[in-house]
C-alpha cells in the first residue's frame, strides 16, 4: 500500500487525511496529541510537535512514504519541506520556505522581482519611530499566520503596543511595519508542478476590519473583467516565480486598489487555510485540489479533471452566539445548501482574538 506523511491532525489537516485514505493512501500523522480529529482518523498517529523535524524525519526513514503534505499552515510547511527533502521526495527549496514564511525576506524578494510592493522595515522594537513612517500602517509578526497579532495602526501612541504583540507572537521575536494598501482583498489560489503555475480559483475575502482584520468569511468565484484577470495572473505569477516555488499548492492574498492596481500582501507556499483550498476549491471549481497536492508531492502532474459540478461555495466563521443562531435558522430554512459545519467551540465567546479562536464555521453551497 502508498504511504503518505501528513504533517499536522487539525481540523484543516483532517481533511486531506480523509482525502489521502480515499485515495487508496496508508496516513502517518505527526501532531502534538491535543484530541484533534485528525488523531482518529489517521491509520497511524505519532503524538510527536509538528517543529521536531530531526524527530519526524528519523520516524519517516522507517515508514518510507511515498509522500510528505500538509496544508494550509506555514509550520508546518515548513516541516514538510525539510522531511521530504531528507527523504529525496519532490518538494520547494529550502530558500523558497525561507521566502515563503517570513514576511520580511518575502518583500525583499519582491523588491528585487521589480514587483510592486508597499515601503515595509523589519523592527523588533519602538525603533519604528526613526523611520519617518506615514500613517496608516500594518504591523504584524515576520514569521506568523492565521490573523495573529495583526493591527492597522492610525495613530503613532499606538504603534509601541502593536509593535509588542507582533514581537511577542513571532517565532524569530520581529515584526515587520508596512505602508497600508486600500482595496477589496482577495486570494488567489494555485497548483504548481515542476516550477509550472495554474491558476484555479480566485476567492473574496471578508474581514473584521480594522484594527486586527481576522477573517469573517470567503466566497468563491470572484468575476473580473478579462483586463483585470490579466494584471492578477501577470503580477500573482510573477511573484509565485520570485518565491521560487516550484511543486504543490500556493495561497496568495492581494488587493485591487480603488486605482485598478493589483498589490500584493503576501504569498505562503501551501493550500490556503479556512477550508479555501480543502473545500471551496473543490465546490466551485470540480477540480480536486487536494488530490493535487497529494499527486504533486508524489512526483506526479496534476490531473485537471472536473469531477463535480462548479458551484458558488462560500464559508462563515462564527464569532458570536448571534452568529451560532443566524447559522441555525439558515440550516433550518436551507438545509440543501449546507455542506459541512465545524464542531462548535463556544469556550472562546467573547474572546476571539484571531483565527484560531473563531467558535467554528459552516460551509454553504448554492448553484450558480
Amino acid at each position: 500500500m502508498k504511504k503518505i506523511v501528513i504533517i499536522g491532525a487539525n481540523d484543516f489537516q483532517n481533511q486531506l487525511i480523509l482525502k489521502a485514505k480515499e485515495m487508496g493512501f496508508e496516513t502517518h500523522v505527526f501532531a502534538w496529541k491535543d484530541g484533534s480529529s485528525g488523531e482518529k482518523t489517521a491509520d497511524y498517529f505519532y503524538p510527536v510537535s509538528i517543529v521536531e523535524t530531526d524527530e519526524i524525519l528519523n520516524k519517516c526513514r522507517e515508514i518510507k512514504p511515498d509522500a510528505v503534505a500538509s496544508i494550509a499552515s506555514d509550520l508546518a510547511n515548513i516541516t514538510v519541506s525539510r522531511v521530504a527533502s531528507g527523504l529525496g521526495l519532490p518538494c520547494n527549496s529550502e530558500e523558497c520556505i525561507r521566502l515563503s514564511t517570513n514576511k520580511y525576506a518575502m518583500r525583499e524578494a519582491f523588491t528585487r522581482a521589480g514587483i510592486a510592493t508597499p515601503k515595509f522595515y523589519r523592527v523588533d522594537r519602538m525603533e519604528a519611530y526613526l523611520y519617518g513612517l506615514r500613517l496608516p500602517v500594518i504591523v504584524k509578526p515576520t514569521d506568523r499566520s492565521g490573523s495573529r497579532a495583526i493591527t492597522k495602526v492610525t495613530d503613532f501612541k499606538y504603534l509601541s503596543e502593536a509593535i509588542k504583540r507582533a514581537v511577542d507572537q513571532s517565532f524569530e521575536k520581529e515584526a515587520i511595519v508596512e505602508e497600508y494598501i486600500e482595496g477589496e482583498e482577495y486570494s488567489y489560489e494555485s497548483i504548481s508542478c515542476k516550477g509550472r503555475h495554474t491558476n484555479l480559483a480566485i476567492t473574496k475575502k471578508y474581514t473584521t476590519g480594522e484594527p486586527h482584520f481576522i477573517e469573517t468569511g470567503h466566497v468563491q468565484p470572484c468575476c473580473f473583467s478579462e483586463d483585470m484577470l490579466y494584471k492578477i495572473h501577470y503580477v500573482m505569477k510573477k511573484a509565485l516565480d520570485a518565491l521560487k516555488i516550484t511543486d504543490g499548492a500556493s495561497h496568495g492574498e492581494f488587493k485591487i486598489t480603488p486605482e485598478g492596481k493589483v498589490r500584493i500582501i503576501e504569498i505562503g507556499s501551501r493550500m490556503g487555510g479556512d477550508c479555501i483550498g480543502s473545500d471551496l476549491v473543490y465546490l466551485s471549481t470540480g477540480y480536486d485540489y487536494m488530490g493535487m497536492v497529494i499527486d504533486t508531492a508524489c512526483g506526479k502532474e496534476p490531473q485537471f479533471v472536473r469531477k463535480t459540478i462548479p458551484k458558488r461555495a462560500k464559508v462563515r466563521f462564527l464569532f458570536t452566539m448571534e452568529d451560532v443562531e443566524e447559522m441555525r435558522a439558515y440550516e433550518k430554512e436551507h438545509p440543501e445548501n449546507i455542506y459541512r459545519i465545524s464542531e462548535i467551540n463556544l469556550s472562546n465567546l467573547g474572546n476571539v482574538s484571531d483565527s484560531s479562536t473563531r467558535l467554528g464555521y459552516y460551509i454553504t453551497t448554492e448553484e450558480l
